[in-house]
């Protein structure tokens, strides 16, 4: 982990009035869309291949809904036996990712070419931006934003001076991009960021600084 993402990390831990950032190394957590198989080794009958909806839940024959978006596929074992408790004696169930979202990224604003990308490997926000095919003549690329997801329900906001770090200093600033991190690289210069943005607010911050 480079020194920037600690220090960001070490600072949102120590303030309670911050949103609680996810560890970079916490287990892979079911998103919508995500396809997994279920199975129960004492009841075969049961096993099946659901889908996580966009809503977070999926529907267990015999058994109805359950949300399972944000649970681990060992949490999702506990709560897939839970509501079979009523069905089967004591369940043995077993859970298995069988197809999920790939690691990505986004980069929009002033770049040649924006969009979704999909992350391969060791990835910085420079090598981000020339993926997205480089910046445009317009861009206010020292004031460029990285949107980072804490949880589900806040992005941190970080302004990344990409200008100074193409001209050579500051690289350790040159962040290592994750798996969800949406770049913007904005036209004019935005007054004020904000460092904590809710989930829902994302589409309107946006609109407002396009």
């Amino acid at each position: 982990m480079n020194a920037v993402a600690t220090a960001q990390e070490s600072a949102a831990g120590s303030d309670p009035d911050r949103p609680a950032l996810q560890r970079r190394d916490a287990r892979y957590r079911l998103c919508a869309s995500d396809v997994i198989t279920v199975a129960f080794p004492l009841t075969p009958e049961f096993d099946q291949t659901i889908g996580i909806q966009p809503d977070g839940f999926a529907s267990l024959a015999g058994a109805g809904s359950i949300r399972l978006q944000g649970m681990t596929t060992e949490e999702a074992e506990k709560a897939i036996g839970a509501a079979y408790a009523g069905i089967l004696h004591d369940p043995l169930v077993t859970v298995e990712l069988k197809d999920f979202n790939k690691p990505y990224f986004i980069v929009s604003g002033e770049v040649q070419k924006p969009g979704k990308f999909d992350l391969r490997g060791y990835t910085t926000a420079t090598q981000a931006v020339a993926i997205a095919g480089g910046l445009n003549d317009a861009s206010k690329h020292s004031q460029v934003l990285l949107f980072r997801r804490m949880n589900t329900d806040w992005y941190q906001v970080t302004p990344l001076n990409l200008k100074r770090i193409l001209q050579g200093h500051d690289v350790n600033e040159d962040v290592e991009i994750r798996s969800g991190d949406m770049l913007y690289v904005p036209q004019n210069t935005i007054s004020k960021v904000k460092k904590f943005i809710p989930s829902s607010g994302m589409g309107a911050y946006y609109q407002l600084h396009d």
